[in-house]
C-alpha cells in the first residue's frame, strides 16, 4: 500500500492500477542479491491498516521470526510524503530514526518517482530500503530465513503443495485482494461493477471448498490462507461499505465467516489486527471516495470471537509444529483496536 506523488486525494478520482515493486532485491540465505539473512540486521516496517504488510506481520510470528526481525510500526494516517512515524516518540522511528519511509527509499535511489509502499525492509547498519516487494517477502520467510524460525515453526510454503498454493494465490490476488481496490478506487460505473463481480465470483467459488476442508490447500495453514484472511479481516470494517463491495457482508455468508473466525482465533492472526487503524486509514486517507473523513462506528467486532466450529472439518493449524507463543512486549494491538 502505497502513498504516491499524486497524493492520497487521487484516490477515487483516476482508475486505479496496482504498481509493480520497484525494489525487487531479496534477502536469502545465501546472500545472491548481496542481502544475507541475518539476525538484527534488518527492519520490517509495515502499517497495520495495510493488507499487504498484514501479510508480513502474520508470517513473521507465526515463523518466530519476531527475535532475529524488528518490527517498526507507521501512522495509518498517511500524508503525501509518505508513512510516518509519528506513533514513535518524537515522530522517529528509534532504530532507523527516521520520520518519514521515504527516507529510507532517498538513501536506496533518489528521487526514485513511485510510490512509497509497505510492507518494507531496511538495512539498519545503511538506512537504505532493500525491498518492497510484497509479493516475495513473505515467500522468503518462508523458504530462505529458516536458520532463524523458532522451534516449531510451520512451514507456510510446503514443497510438495506449492504448484497448488501458486495457483489459488495468483486467483485470489486477481479477484479478492487486487479486486477490492479495483472496485473501490474504479472512476467508470463498468469498471466497477466488472471488478466487484471479479471479487464475489471468487469468493462463491472459495465457499464450497472451504465448506469440505478447514484450510485452503492441504490440511494445515499455508501462505494462501494468510493472503486470503487479511482481505477477510478488513471486509465488513471497510471493503463492504467504503469500496462498494456490497452484494453481501462477509458475516452473512457462513463458511467464509466461520472461516474467517476460525484464522482470527488462531495464534498469530488476531492478535495482530488493529481494527482502528484499519478503519481510520481507509476513511481519512482515501479523501476522493470519501472526502468527510468521516470513519463509521460499525460494524459490530464482537463476532469475531465467537465460536466457529471449523475444527470439526480436522485439520492441523500448524502441523507438526506448534503455536507462536506470546506477543512481543511493545508489539501488542492497543484496546482501541481490538474486538
Amino acid at each position: 500500500m502505497s502513498a504516491g506523488d499524486d497524493g492520497n486525494s487521487a484516490y477515487g478520482r483516476k482508475s486505479f492500477q496496482r504498481s509493480k515493486s520497484h525494489f525487487t532485491d531479496r534477502i536469502t540465505a545465501d546472500g545472491r542479491d548481496g542481502w544475507p539473512v541475518a539476525a538484527a540486521r534488518y527492519r520490517l516496517v509495515v502499517s497495520r491498516a495495510c493488507p499487504w504488510a498484514s501479510r508480513a506481520v502474520i508470517s513473521r510470528r507465526l515463523l518466530g521470526l519476531d527475535a532475529a526481525l524488528s518490527l517498526a510500526v507507521a501512522d495509518p494516517i498517511q500524508d503525501d510524503r509518505s508513512w510516518r512515524f509519528t506513533l514513535d516518540p518524537d515522530g522517529r522511528d528509534p532504530v532507523l530514526g527516521i520520520g518519514f519511509l521515504s527516507e529510507a527509499y532517498d538513501k536506496r535511489e533518489t528521487g526514485y518517482p513511485g510510490g512509497v509502499s509497505v510492507p518494507a525492509i531496511v538495512d539498519v547498519p545503511t538506512g537504505q530500503l532493500v525491498t518492497n516487494d510484497y509479493q516475495q517477502l513473505t515467500l522468503d520467510f518462508a523458504t530462505q530465513w529458516t536458520s532463524l524460525h523458532r522451534e516449531g515453526a510451520p512451514d507456510l510454503y510446503p514443497e510438495r503443495l506449492r504448484d497448488e498454493i501458486d495457483e489459488v494465490m495468483a486467483d485470489v490476488y486477481e479477484d479478492v485482494n487486487n479486486g477490492v481496490y479495483r472496485a473501490g478506487f474504479a472512476t467508470e460505473q463498468a469498471e466497477y461493477e466488472a471488478a466487484c463481480s471479479d471479487v464475489f465470483r471468487r469468493l462463491e467459488l472459495l465457499t464450497p471448498r472451504l465448506a469440505r476442508q478447514r484450510y485452503l490447500v492441504g490440511d494445515t495453514i499455508t501462505e494462501a490462507d494468510i493472503r486470503l484472511f487479511t482481505t477477510l479481516v478488513r471486509f465488513d470494517a471497510v471493503y463492504h461499505g467504503h469500496f462498494k463491495c456490497n452484494r453481501w457482508k462477509l458475516t452473512e455468508n457462513q463458511v467464509l465467516w466461520a472461516y474467517a473466525r476460525d484464522l482470527f482465533q488462531t495464534p498469530g492472526f488476531g492478535d495482530t489486527v488493529d481494527f482502528d487503524h484499519i478503519k481510520r486509514h481507509y476513511h481519512q486517507v482515501h479523501t476522493g471516495i470519501n472526502p468527510t473523513r468521516i470513519v463509521p462506528l460499525g460494524p459490530d467486532l464482537s463476532g469475531w470471537l465467537t465460536p466457529h466450529h471449523r475444527e470439526e472439518l480436522g485439520g492441523r493449524p500448524f502441523g507438526d509444529g506448534t503455536p507462536p507463543g506470546p506477543v512481543r512486549p511493545g508489539e501488542e494491538v492497543p484496546a482501541a483496536g481490538r474486538p
